[in-house]
């Protein structure tokens, strides 16, 4: 039985620097999104050899490789199937893994392909089982069992379908059975983002939307992003909003910085839910360490949220430490929530 993920609850949908996409932010990412690898700013250790990968192919008019992105959420794994395709030149379909509940949604899907189209599936690791043993052969063999009939009467008719790209993204790379994962030919890790990096894509993104933005405003914004794009891109349209609203249009360091504190972001892009972990692993438990059972019922948090979204960015900073004992906090951390 396919192993059922917890409910996103209100408070994590309204956290400005929760890195996952709500519904309404698609139409709003799509025009910042780059369409070229040259245009496509950080993860330099993907966009080399997959550049290479894509021109070789083009060159022997082959479809790419089977490519698996797998991250944190935020960081460019749609973007970057969307690049792949264009600079293809060919067509993606865009799926997820919860949407296919049959092995006839999906050889629905594979039978519309046209030779080298790409089929885009994010949150790749929900699939259940049926629909992963249905990929092996697609992947491999560029065909389709479909078993025809019940019982003892049951065959099996193997139906050919073009050659494809398929395209996985996932933030759980431990969830894909080892002989699915191996299917893949290029399999990237997406790393969080330089603050620099983070920089570059405030500023282009603020000509596309038409910001006028100072130089260490951007500074600002990013060091607030977690190192994450689509959080850096929801901070400067709130920033914006603001300085629409209470200042003259134009994002100064000043009204960046009254901005982001107005949204309870501090100058490690901690809002007050990573606080008041840090705070209570602090003050409750004297600096840890503590199990995170026990640190989950501590700040009213279930365990998988508080491991799968709000550890990831605590480790990556430096503020918190995974022992044998569960979790303590590091000095930056004391230094950080004592100011």
């Amino acid at each position: 039985m396919q192993k059922q993920e917890p409910p996103t609850t209100t408070d994590e949908l309204a956290r400005i620097v929760d890195p996952e996409q709500e519904p309404e932010e698609t139409i709003l990412e799509v025009p910042l999104r780059p369409t070229s690898l040259s245009d496509f700013i950080g993860q330099g250790h993907i966009k080399e050899p997959l550049s290479i990968s894509i021109e070789a192919a083009a060159k022997r008019n082959e479809s790419l490789e089977h490519v698996l992105f797998y991250g944190n959420p935020g960081l460019g794994k749609t973007t970057l199937a969307n690049i792949i395709a264009s600079e293809m030149n060919t067509t993606i379909q865009t799926t997820a893994g919860p949407a296919l509940e049959r092995a006839g949604d999906l050889a629905a899907i594979l039978s519309n392909l046209n030779k080298g189209d790409i089929l885009f599936i994010d949150e790749i690791h929900r699939i259940n089982k049926t629909i992963e043993e249905v990929l092996y052969t697609a992947m491999e063999d560029y065909a389709i069992d479909i078993i025809v009939g019940k019982g003892p009467a049951a065959r099996t008719l193997r139906m050919p379908v073009e050659r494809f790209t398929l395209i996985g993204a996932t933030t759980k790379l431990n969830l894909l059975s080892g002989p699915f994962r191996d299917r893949f030919g290029h399999v990237y890790h997406l790393n969080f983002y330089t603050n620099n990096d983070i920089e570059k894509i405030i500023q282009r993104n603020a000509i596309l939307l038409d910001i006028v933005i100072q130089d260490k405003a951007e500074a600002d914004i990013a060091s607030r992003a977690r190192r994450t794009p689509r959080i850096a891109n929801r901070l400067l349209k709130r920033v914006r909003d603001y300085t629409q609203v209470r200042a003259n249009g134009i994002i100064t360091p000043e009204t960046a910085t009254t901005a982001l504190n107005m949204l309870h972001v501090d100058i490690h892009g901690l809002d007050q839910v990573d606080r008041k972990i840090l705070t209570t692993i602090i003050e409750t438990f004297k600096g840890g360490p503590v199990g995170l059972s026990t640190l989950a019922a501590a700040v009213a948090e279930d365990i998988e949220t508080l491991e799968t979204i709000y550890e990831p960015y605590l480790l990556q900073i430096g503020m918190l430490e995974r022992t044998p004992r569960g979790r303590k906090v590091t000095s930056l951390a004391v230094s950080h929530i004592s100011q």
